[in-house]
């Protein structure tokens, strides 16, 4: 029997992944792996979460935003012990310099890459919160696995850049079906929220990836969520009018709970008193919520099914969606990790059941049924702060298995998405990123864009001389014809401007005149670590065809034209295509 050797292991590893990288087929294959463990993952942290409400609080699964009342209000004070846990591995994390990477900024940023314990801290930070019964869901902490596990195995196989964003995408996405049972809502999920394309190349291995994780969870018994649909309707062109002002609404809604939640955390940065123990004060602070509502409750799926089935009074619904909203809000600007996925599914049913009552105060005879409402609500507030309105279509649309809803509810999703953008231009997620200073707006990739340098593309055979010489001198040593721009230096050997040669001939200008005098863009310079962007807003900005790229301490050390900049920038852009959709 052959000894297999560690060169010979190597070799084997090699080989498979020029496979992978090669072949279709293997791909495929490497995402349904990736699916399953997506699956399994999130079914995983599942029952972690919910084991910690059943300890906490004594409820099933999924039922804690349902219990009539907190019979026993000793059991709230599991927030600000969550709230204390979460303070607990903050201090074990004192020593990390950078937040955790999640799979949208992975995706756009670095190329779908995620260090795997960046993974496990929002995994465990997210299972604390929810767990304590914190106003945050799981969803966030289920993608960020799915896509986080998928990474590893692209890092591992050494992936190209385009692959290894779908393969992210498709974790995520596959996390996200097996929560709701959706697979189709998965696959939309990575192709709308992560991957921030549909390409044909990346249907096959998506769709493979979220099925498997369906599978994971029928697998385990885990059934999948449905909601029961109304009777037989008809809908008329009035319908889906009133459905589409239903989604402006909650485009509204959507807009005001995000700024909410900024509003919010802003205001919390400014209590340096409170420090880390922020957890524990937000815990605090959720207790009296609770007291008046358990809806507000971690994430609301038992809540939403209690109010579809008992419809309760229009006051009611108002209280309940407002203490939602400030309950959201105090949960993560206090420091409670988690998403607001299905939070913002369960404030959507709440706008579209009370948007119903209105409607049906004044229009008695407008019949609209306030379940309908309620799902059309669902997915349009979701569309708003989540993004994806495919997404959120597909997700109705597994859950309720109504495709006679399906209609309204694209219009409503498609009003909310497009008022969204038009008026606000972020998703909840993107929107976060950019309140930290990043440019990302989508997961589409521009990590290529911060990677493309001034320092990269400069070239370094530009001719300078002394701006204190004369025109004269400046003529003799630069003859016409030789090159069309000069830099200036200062006796320190500092940028000093730029000088077209032919301006220095003019004939009227007196040979004595000093030639710094001719100087332009002297305010107008890059710098090697400049990007594509912003170095094409400084030529725009200067109206100049060529500018100087300095060091630290004003020394030129090269130049970057425009021209050149923008054929850099272009085929950067058609290089990324051909990768997304599959082309060589």
């Amino acid at each position: 029997m052959r000894r297999i050797t560690a060169p010979a292991i190597k070799l084997l590893l090699i080989r498979q992944r020029k496979r992978l990288r090669e072949s279709e087929m293997a791909f495929i294959l490497l995402a349904l792996v990736a699916g399953l463990a997506a699956g399994w993952l999130t079914n995983v942290q599942g029952f972690l979460a919910h084991g910690l409400q059943r300890l906490f609080y004594g409820v099933a699964v999924n039922r804690l935003s349902a219990v009539g009342e907190i019979h026993h209000p000793w059991r709230l004070l599991a927030l600000p012990a969550g709230g204390l846990a979460l303070v607990s591995l903050n201090y074990l994390l004192r020593a990390r310099r950078r937040a955790p990477v999640d799979v949208v900024e992975a995706n756009a940023l670095h190329s779908g890459r995620i260090p795997f314990i960046d993974n496990v801290i929002i995994s465990a930070q997210t299972i604390l919160s929810n767990g304590s019964g914190a106003s945050v869901g799981l969803e966030a902490a289920y993608a960020q696995m799915g896509g986080g596990v998928a990474s590893v195995l692209g890092q591992w196989f050494k992936l190209r850049r385009a692959d290894m964003r779908t393969l992210v995408g498709a974790g995520a996405g596959a996390a996200v079906g097996a929560a709701f049972g959706a697979p189709l809502a998965g696959a939309f999920y990575a192709f709308e929220i992560v991957i921030g394309a549909y390409t044909p190349a990346a249907i096959a291995p998506v769709l493979s990836a979220t099925l498997a994780a369906a599978f994971v969870s029928r697998a385990l018994g885990v059934q999948p969520y449905l909601i029961a649909p109304a009777a037989e309707r008809l809908l008329t062109t009035e319908d889906y009018i009133v459905y589409a002002v239903l989604g402006l609404i909650c485009a509204l809604v959507g807009i005001a709970l995000m700024r909410l939640v900024t509003f919010a955390e802003r205001q919390v940065q400014q209590l340096t008193w409170i420090g880390r123990w922020k957890p524990v004060v937000g815990g605090i602070l959720l207790i009296p919520l609770a007291l008046v509502s358990p809806q507000t409750l971690s994430a609301g799926h038992g809540a939403m099914h209690l109010n579809l089935a008992l419809q309760p009074p229009l006051q009611v619904l108002a209280v309940v969606l407002v203490m939602k909203m400030v309950a959201s809000a105090v949960s993560i600007s206090f420091g409670f990790r988690g998403g607001l996925f299905f939070a913002s599914l369960f404030l959507g049913s709440l706008v579209g059941l009370i948007f119903a009552s209105i409607v049906g105060l004044l229009f008695p005879d407008a019949g609209l049924n306030s379940n309908d409402a309620a799902l059309v609500g669902m997915a349009a507030l979701a569309v708003s702060v989540v993004g994806g309105p495919m997404t959120l279509a597909m997700l109705i649309l597994e859950t309720t298995q109504d495709f006679g809803l399906m209609g309204v509810v694209l219009t409503a999703s498609l009003v909310s998405s497009a008022f969204t953008r038009e008026t606000f231009g972020y998703s909840f997620s993107t929107w976060r990123l950019h309140v930290r200073g990043s440019i990302v707006r989508s997961p589409r990739d521009i990590g290529w864009m911060l990677s493309l340098t001034a320092g990269r593309i400069m070239r370094t055979d530009w001719t300078s001389i002394p701006a204190t010489l004369t025109v004269g001198q400046f003529r003799t040593r630069v003859p016409l014809g030789s090159t069309s721009k000069v830099i200036l230096t200062d006796a320190q050997d500092r940028y000093a401007g730029v000088v077209a040669t032919a301006t220095a001939y003019n004939h009227e200008l007196a040979p004595d005149a000093t030639v710094a005098t001719l100087a332009t863009f002297v305010d107008h310079t890059l710098t090697p670590v400049t990007n594509i962007q912003a170095m094409l807003k400084a030529f725009d900005l200067a109206a100049a065809d060529e500018l100087a790229v300095l060091d630290g301490v004003g020394h030129v050390v090269g130049v970057v034209t425009e021209r050149h900049a923008r054929r850099r920038y272009f085929e950067e852009i058609e290089a990324s295509q051909r990768q997304l959709f599959g082309e060589t």
